[in-house]
């Protein structure tokens, strides 16, 4: 996975995320709340951290999902033959 800094001030981060095949992102803990968009059609292995089970999400490119600061950000595997990419906007906590 690399991240790539786009935008940043008092309110709002933006990087570009590049998942390349078969590179499981990391378990972590969202530090912000979050605004994904999709730049590519995409498909991926979703690996829940509390049960293990495992399921498969397909996005179409400019799709947008939201997530919770606090969330727990799920072991991610790019299941396709080319990397994906996806903006990701983190808000931040206003002063």
């Amino acid at each position: 996975m690399a991240k790539k800094l786009l935008l940043e001030n008092v309110r709002v981060r933006v990087s570009e995320v590049t998942y390349d095949p078969g590179v499981p992102r990391p378990r972590h803990i969202r530090p912000t709340d979050q605004v994904i968009v999709f730049l590519d059609d995409c498909e991926y292995e979703r690996t829940d951290s509390v049960t293990g089970a495992k399921t498969v999400r397909r996005r179409a490119s400019g799709e947008i999902i939201w997530h919770d600061r606090g969330e727990d950000a799920p072991i991610l595997r790019n299941l396709g033959s080319k990397p994906y990419r996806s903006l990701l906007i983190e808000l931040k906590d206003r002063v």
